[in-house]
């Protein structure tokens, strides 16, 4: 029997005032399975009430007790991982075992790392840099912030958006995406059993939700994990009110690949494994390979062979190494890519879909691509690595930086020299040396270009919720 969702607002779930509701369906069947809100005025209302109303108090509180918040959220996490865990695998047909697995840890220690890092906040100095005045610097929450989190993570980018913000001393309206609304009520009901009513709230429902909490007044500032497209809207919207804003967008991420490898078929096997990761629905996924010519026939044999041997499969797919596109429209778009593919281009293996129902896309590998082509120059966002070859430094670093996207980038190379050459050089925020896709809590994620600004993660992320005041004193007699 299918059920409803309720927002998340001043500490309850409750109904939306708009009596309007949506169909979640199930990625893995292509059937609805759940009804969420489509939350209207009134609803995005009542959560920005209730989040301005929280902030008097939360933003007045110390980093020690913002901490232990933080702290007690982390132990939820890990005490009801099972729950999250069920509701974002139901939400998103991931496979239970990896999502355990690969995000319930990250997710209870960006928690813990905020925690710490919110009480240990530096700056510059207080001191005397005018005679007889005394200067000092505070670093302040912003207020209230309004937040729209992604479909591919849908958890795990609620965290990335609420620790930092929280941490700062802000109170959250967050509005997840209308496909995977799931996992992000039931974190709000975690969190709602550790933090004061208010302070952080969830709206369900479609773009026009999205569009309200965005462009709502109490809000100080917004922050987005999305397409270009989603960012570019966000900073029209933003900019008419002067509002802080934070942009996580798309990426598409060059993978160099030179000829001095040690082991052409390990490398192969780790960029597989990072490009085809979450069915490739990460913007940092290695999608974009540019191999050196004189290793190019080996690397496509052993990439072909690692990528063909990947299984995807649905949730209770124990073997399975990631599941399936997260809706109808994403199946469309990636298989519209193939099919649009030019001539002088070769499916290597896969391209197509698997099976007749839900939206699993087999793992696949194009080779013959020109640098102008759409599936260079556009992010596909699913289970598909493309080839290229470059003949030397210079043109694997033009090639590499010719897209619009500047989020991550990763170099394999045994010549230390040229791995810091070309990171040096890279116009990516994130690059990555002889490894590709990994995260931790203590450095920052954030791109360049069209795939935005602003920090996720590290003590940069805290510092993007805050704003910097300059306190003079006079001291003279």
């Amino acid at each position: 029997m299918t059920t409803r969702l309720q927002n998340f607002i001043n500490g309850e779930l409750v109904d939306a005032k708009s009596g309007r509701f949506s169909d979640v369906i199930d990625p893995c069947t292509g059937e609805s399975y759940l009804q969420a809100p489509i939350s209207g005025q009134d609803d995005v209302d009542a959560a920005y009430a209730a989040a301005a109303a929280a902030f008097e108090t939360w933003g007045r509180t110390t980093p020690g007790e913002r901490a232990a918040h933080l702290l007690k959220i982390a132990d939820a996490i890990e005490a009801r991982a099972e729950e999250l865990v069920e509701a974002e695998c139901l939400n998103t047909g991931k496979p239970r075992a990896r999502m355990a697995e690969d995000e319930i840890p990250p997710a209870a220690d960006h928690f813990r790392f905020f925690a710490g890092a919110a009480r240990t906040l530096e700056g510059p100095t207080s001191g005397e840099f005018l005679a007889d005045h005394t200067s000092v610097i505070r670093h302040e929450p912003i207020g209230v912030v309004g937040q729209v989190t992604p479909w591919n993570y849908p958890m795990m980018m609620a965290v990335w958006k609420i620790a930092p913000a929280l941490a700062a001393g802000n109170t959250v309206v967050l509005k997840p995406s209308d496909t995977t609304p799931a996992s992000t009520v039931k974190l709000a009901e975690i969190l709602g059993e550790v933090l004061p009513a208010g302070v952080f709230n969830v709206v369900t429902g479609d773009r026009e939700t999205g569009a309200l909490v965005v462009a709502h007044d109490t809000a100080s500032m917004v922050a987005i994990t999305g397409s270009v497209g989603a960012g570019v809207q966000v900073a029209k919207s933003a900019a008419d009110d002067l509002k802080r804003v934070h942009l996580e967008l798309g990426g598409k991420a060059p993978v160099v690949v030179f000829d001095d490898v040690k082991d052409i078929k390990a490398v192969a096997e780790a960029i597989a494994g990072a490009g085809l990761y979450n069915a490739g629905q990460d913007c940092t996924a290695a999608c974009r390979v540019l191999v050196h010519e004189s290793v190019h026939e080996p690397f496509l044999a052993a990439l072909t062979e690692a990528a063909a041997a990947t299984r995807t499969g649905g949730l209770d797919d124990a073997e399975a190494y990631y599941g399936p596109l997260n809706n109808a429209n994403q199946l469309a778009r990636v298989e519209g890519f193939l099919e649009r593919a030019p001539d002088h281009a070769r499916v290597v293996t896969g391209g197509k879909r698997v099976g007749d129902k839900g939206f699993l896309f087999e793992p696949t590998v194009v080779d013959g691509l020109k640098q102008d082509d759409e599936m260079i120059q556009t992010e596909v966002f699913g289970p598909v690595i493309t080839v290229q070859t470059f003949a030397d430094d210079a043109e694997a670093l033009t090639m590499a930086n010719d897209v619009k996207y500047g989020l991550s980038a990763s170099v394999w190379t045994s010549d230390h020299g040229r791995a810091m050459r070309m990171s040096q050089r890279l116009d990516f925020g994130v690059v990555w040396v002889n490894t590709h896709i990994p995260f931790v809590s203590e450095m920052p994620h954030g791109g360049f270009k069209h795939s935005g600004y602003g920090k996720d993660l590290s003590v940069f992320g805290l510092h993007d919720y805050t704003r910097v005041k300059h306190v003079m004193h006079y001291i003279g007699e």
